[in-house]
């Protein structure tokens, strides 16, 4: 099960990240612009995600992932660490999130970065 070191150690091995303490909380940015968030005493993160595919996340999975009240008209999700299976599951959820906010510099740098692995 990741912990809050695995999220910042995921975060922060991904291009142009740096951490920044905002709110009382870690937040993790790219080029500066915020695409990851420790928030609920570092027990969960708050990434980056479409409305459309994190209604349907929080549908299928409702353990796992969660809108916080002041998110809810914001594309962010919350996503409980105890319930994700492993590294790779936060790697892929922490390097989606990145492609949201980085600029397409890096996108264009970085084509193949954290794209889900098939199975």
């Amino acid at each position: 099960m990741p912990d809050a070191e695995d999220v910042r150690r995921i975060a922060l091995s991904l291009p142009d990240t740096t951490e920044k303490i905002a709110w009382s909380m870690p937040t993790f940015r790219v080029a500066g612009k915020m695409f990851a968030t420790l928030p609920e005493e570092e027990t969960s993160i708050a990434v980056r995600c479409p409305k459309e595919e994190r209604d349907e996340l929080v549908l299928a999975e409702p353990g796992k992932f969660w809108i916080a009240d002041h998110e809810a008209s914001f594309a962010w999700v919350r996503v409980r660490l105890t319930a994700l299976e492993d590294d790779g599951e936060l790697r892929d959820i922490l390097a989606d999130s990145w492609r949201q906010a980085a600029p397409p510099r890096l996108l264009d740098s970085y084509p193949e970065l954290g794209l889900p692995s098939a199975d």
